[in-house]
C-alpha cells in the first residue's frame, strides 16, 4: 500500500488522554498509510518527547513532529539533545514543530514570553549545536550561556517547523523554518493568505518558497459519529480555541466580533466548567451549534467519507503541500483514508516521509 505522505493525524487527540493508546492508533495508522503522527503538548499526561519517543518505537515508516512544543519550556541544550536522540530513535523520522503558545499561560507559569526574536534564536542554536559546534558565550533573545555543546553532529539534521497563525510569524517561519503548520478552522481565503505570508517570508530571505512545506489543519469530522460526539468534536473543540485565543483566530479569518460576543454570551460558554470540548455536556453543545456561524466551520472535513475526502483533496488547490486529519483516531479515518486515495491530486504524492522536508 503506498504511504500517503502528505496526510497526518494528531496522536491522542481525544478527551480525556490515555497514553496507553498511543502505540496501538501509530501502528494503525501506519497500516493504513497515513504519513505523519503529530503530537500536540499538554502539561499533564502528554509530555512530546516521551510520546514522540514511544511513537518512534511503535512503528517503522510514520513521520513523527511536535506540533507543538515550546522553547521557553526548557533549556536549549534540554531541547537540542531531545531533537538529535529522536532523530537518531526514528531512522530521520523526526522533525522539531515549535510555537508561541498562550501568552497567559506562561505569565501564570512564570515562565518569558516566546516571541518571533527568540523562536529564530533558538532554531539558529539548535542547528548549530546538531552541526556539532560548540557555542561559547551566547547571548541573545533566547538566553545567555557560557557554552553550549552537543557533542554529536546530524546530518542531516532534524527539521525544525513553526506552528502559528499570525502573519508576522508566518513569514518568520517563511525566512527560516523548514516548514509550517496552520491551524484548525482556517477557511479557504485564511489558509490562501497564510500560504503567502510563508512564501513571502521565503522570498525576502532569499530562500526557495517552495522548500518550506506547509501543512493546513482540517477538523475532520464524520458522519458515523456518534451525533453528540460530533457537536463535541466540530463546535466544542472550536469554542475551546475561542476560550484560549480568540483574537488570533477572529483575525485570521477577518470574523465578525459580534458573532463572538453572541457565542460568548451563550449559558454552555460563559458557565464552561473548564475546555469546553472536554466538558461541556450534549445540550451545552447543541447550544453552541447553534450560536457559532455555520461559516465557521464551513471548511471543515463533513459527511461522509467520500465527501471528507473531498474536502482534504480541495486543500491542495490552497498552496498547502500537506494537510492534517484532525480530531479523530486512524481507525475513524480509515473510510476517509481510503476514498482520499480514489480521488489523490496528483501533486500531493511524493512527499517524503519527515514532515518537516520537501525533498
Amino acid at each position: 500500500m503506498e504511504r500517503l505522505t502528505e496526510l497526518g493525524y494528531y496522536a491522542l487527540s481525544r478527551h480525556p488522554v490515555t497514553p496507553r493508546e498511543l502505540a496501538a492508533e501509530a501502528r494503525f495508522a501506519d497500516e493504513i498509510g497515513l504519513g505523519t503522527a503529530f503530537v500536540s503538548e499538554r502539561f499533564n499526561v502528554k509530555d512530546a518527547a516521551a510520546l514522540c519517543g514511544a511513537l518512534a518505537g511503535a512503528t517503522e515508516d510514520l513521520g513523527i513532529a511536535t506540533a507543538a512544543t515550546n522553547h521557553n519550556t526548557r533549556h536549549p541544550i534540554i531541547t537540542a539533545t531531545m531533537g538529535a536522540t529522536l532523530h537518531e530513535l526514528s531512522g530521520g523520522r523526526f522533525a522539531l514543530g515549535l510555537g508561541r503558545g498562550i501568552a497567559p499561560q506562561w505569565q501564570i507559569l512564570g515562565l518569558d514570553l516566546v516571541t518571533g526574536a527568540g523562536l529564530r534564536d533558538v532554531t539558529g542554536l539548535l542547528r548549530r549545536l546538531w552541526a556539532g559546534e560548540m557555542v561559547i558565550g551566547h547571548d541573545g533573545p533566547a538566553g545567555s550561556y557560557p557554552l553550549l555543546n552537543l557533542g554529536v553532529s546530524l546530518d542531516p539534521p532534524p527539521p525544525v517547523m513553526l506552528v502559528t497563525m499570525s502573519p508576522r510569524t508566518l513569514e518568520l517561519a517563511g525566512e527560516i523554518a523548514d516548514g509550517v503548520v496552520l491551524h484548525t478552522y482556517f477557511g479557504t481565503e485564511a489558509t490562501r493568505r497564510a500560504v503567502d505570508c510563508v512564501r513571502r517570508g521565503a522570498e525576502r530571505a532569499d530562500r526557495d518558497p517552495a522548500s518550506v512545506r506547509i501543512w493546513s489543519v482540517v477538523a475532520t469530522v464524520p458522519d458515523d459519529l456518534d451525533p453528540a460526539d460530533r457537536l463535541r468534536r466540530l463546535y466544542g473543540r472550536l469554542a475551546t480555541y475561542l476560550q484560549g485565543y480568540p483574537d488570533q483566530l477572529m483575525r485570521a479569518n477577518d470574523w465578525d466580533p459580534a458573532d463572538l460576543e453572541r457565542i460568548r454570551a451563550t449559558a454552555a460558554f460563559g458557565g464552561a466548567r473548564g475546555p469546553i470540548d472536554a466538558t461541556a455536556t450534549a445540550d451545552e453543545l447543541a447550544e453552541l451549534a447553534e450560536a457559532i456561524p455555520d461559516a465557521w466551520v464551513a471548511d471543515s472535513a463533513t459527511g461522509s467519507p467520500a465527501e471528507c475526502a473531498a474536502t482534504v483533496a480541495g486543500q491542495f488547490d490552497l498552496g498547502v503541500d500537506s494537510v492534517i486529519l484532525h480530531g479523530a483516531t486512524p481507525t475513524e479515518l480509515a473510510p476517509v483514508v481510503e476514498a482520499y486515495r480514489d480521488i489523490r491530486p496528483a501533486a500531493a504524492a511524493g512527499l517524503p516521509v519527515n514532515p518537516g522536508r520537501m525533498a
